[in-house]
């Protein structure tokens, strides 16, 4: 339940004037908590309207909401299926961040836990953020900061995708359609190998691949191996449930960026891939083309 002088915080934004602050973009904000009068607990309101940006809060006083409406134009039923990603900066302290629907308060990132850079997602349309400071006798070394995304739980190989996930992950192959789709749709698509597990948590594996023919990839994931020509080399985030299968074998690799890291989606045997791959090009299903020659 939300706390009586919560409570009397957000009452009081609707009855007087805040004070907003904007990027020139509308992406990002960045503010301090230098500017509240120091006998007043206020609340500023912030408005973030793109598909990913970040928030940094030098000197946490107060609270803010933090309201995310990114300028998209979608089908209800594909909009429903959107959600925020939040992640905090390794260096974040000073607060903690709920997520404030009708008056009720869910806690997301407490301070230990942005400490250690979690990550929590929650639906779109799930309410706006609040962000509370912790009351601090000193609060010259205090930053609150994190970036925020907008993620699909649909589409080929969102299922890997661990934060979005409330249970376990499903490790089930993608169906024929998902991966001819995932070829269009990928941050990164490529055929190659696994090379091995470079770390492990109880979340995820980071796995060491090679691709020998890279199709296209967002962010440069993937550097060229060197004079040597062996081939790109990145690595990439599997969920722990989840097995590779480090060896000679060839594989269609595809997946998207989250954060900065590279997560993987659909991944069948390349001559798996191909067969299908050409039968549907015979057909005139393919939903997008690449050359496989």
């Amino acid at each position: 339940m939300l706390r009586p002088w919560v409570a009397h915080w957000i009452t009081a934004v609707l009855l007087c004037r805040t004070m907003a602050q904007y990027s020139s973009d509308q992406c990002s904000w960045r503010g301090s908590g230098l500017s509240h009068e120091s006998h007043r607990r206020d609340v500023e309101q912030v408005y973030l309207r793109c598909s990913q940006g970040s928030l940094e809060w030098l000197y946490p006083t107060g609270a803010i909401i933090v309201n995310l409406r990114p300028n998209i134009e979608q089908s209800s039923g594909h909009r429903a299926s959107l959600h925020v990603c939040i992640k905090a900066q390794i260096h974040s302290q000073g607060s903690r961040v709920y997520l404030e629907h009708e008056g009720d308060l869910r806690l997301l990132l407490s301070d230990e836990d942005q400490a250690r850079g979690a990550v929590q997602c929650f639906s779109l349309a799930g309410g706006a953020l609040f962000v509370e400071a912790i009351p601090q006798r000193d609060i010259s070394r205090r930053i609150t900061a994190f970036q925020y995304e907008l993620v699909s739980n649909q589409g080929p190989g969102a299922h890997m995708y661990t934060y979005l996930q409330t249970g376990s992950v499903t490790c089930k192959p993608c169906s024929d359609e998902e991966v001819l789709m995932a070829v269009c749709t990928s941050d990164f698509v490529g055929s190659g190998t696994f090379r091995g597990v470079a770390s492990a948590t109880n979340e995820h594996s980071l796995v060491v691949v090679t691709l020998s023919r890279l199709f296209h990839q967002k962010s440069g994931m993937f550097a060229w191996g060197g004079a040597r020509g062996r081939g790109w080399r990145g690595r990439v985030n599997v969920p722990a449930q989840c097995s590779v299968h480090p060896g000679e074998d060839e594989y269609l690799l595809t997946g998207s960026i989250h954060f900065g890291e590279a997560w993987l989606g659909c991944a069948p045997r390349y001559k798996e891939f191909l067969k299908l791959y050409i039968r549907a090009q015979k057909a005139g299903t393919n939903p997008c083309q690449i050359d496989t020659n």
